[in-house]
């Protein structure tokens, strides 16, 4: 039985072969922080909250993505290439940016800013990660018009042969990773609602970082090697780094439901 392989041979500019260099990575990537921005609006007006402040927490979450991915792709996948070149860190258009290290600078940045506008780390966290699965799903997108971050070698129907790369059917592990970012932007979307805005302090940001981790570790195992010391590796770097972030994520999710457990069950006491 002969098999039709989906073709991928889309150009990554949006307008190739004109004067107009713009890239679909760079409009994904943008537009994660657009429609992010647009949601989270909608949070702060329901909880009668300053559009300020939401202006200097979207300029915290920009500036930690960028940095964060990219320093985190410099240390954790070709740190020796980098610090012979120090300069090359600051060529981001050359491409090289990492989700985890993005998580680490957000995470980071995030707390300095619960610090400088008294709000609980909690409260950002649980509100910022709704809209960062959605920001995941347009990175993912972007990856895939970039042809880059495909998976291994497949023969299931729906594979995609990536012409700017090789001939060979591989797993479409973009949209993999992309459709479950999607699903899980919609369930914690959801539960903020259902909760009328008022989630249980960590809950969304627990079960986001299992999740989105979680997901991430496995579809890992069909992805090809994004560099060359990954081939002899039990676990490739993907998925040694997305552990730590699943059990910090049942740490806060059970951890904090046994202390309010605990709380709740003492006999008050005159």
């Amino acid at each position: 039985m002969i098999i039709n392989y989906i073709q991928w041979s889309v150009s990554p500019e949006l307008f190739p072969g004109t004067w107009f260099p713009v890239r679909w990575y760079g409009l994904l990537f943008a537009s994660g922080f657009f429609f992010g921005y647009l949601i989270m609006t909608k949070f702060f007006k329901h909880e009668n909250l300053p559009i300020k402040l939401l202006d200097e927490l979207a300029t915290y979450m920009v500036l930690a993505t960028v940095v964060g991915a990219r320093l985190g792709h410099v240390l954790f996948y070709e740190p020796a290439l980098y610090f012979q070149d120090p300069l090359e860190i600051f060529k981001i258009w050359n491409g090289g940016l990492a989700s985890h290290g993005a998580a680490i600078g957000i995470l980071a940045a995030l707390w300095f800013f619960c610090k400088k506008n008294n709000r609980t780390y909690y409260w950002t966290l649980d509100r910022i990660v709704i809209v960062v699965a959605l920001a995941g799903f347009f990175i993912r997108i972007g990856n895939l018009m970039n042809s880059e971050i495909f998976g291994e070698p497949t023969t299931v129907p729906w594979a995609f042969v990536f012409t700017s790369s090789d001939l060979i059917p591989r797993h479409p592990t973009q949209i993999y990773e992309a459709l479950c970012y999607l699903a899980l932007f919609f369930v914690l979307y959801w539960y903020y609602w259902k909760t009328n805005g008022k989630p249980r302090p960590g809950l969304i940001f627990g079960s986001f970082l299992v999740l989105l981790f979680a997901v991430r570790f496995f579809i890992e195992f069909l992805k090809e090697p994004q560099v060359a010391f990954e081939n002899s590796m039990a676990l490739n770097m993907g998925q040694l780094l997305s552990i730590p972030f699943i059990i910090v994520g049942f740490v806060i999710i059970f951890g904090k439901q046994k202390a309010e457990t605990y709380i709740e069950s003492r006999p008050n006491k005159k």
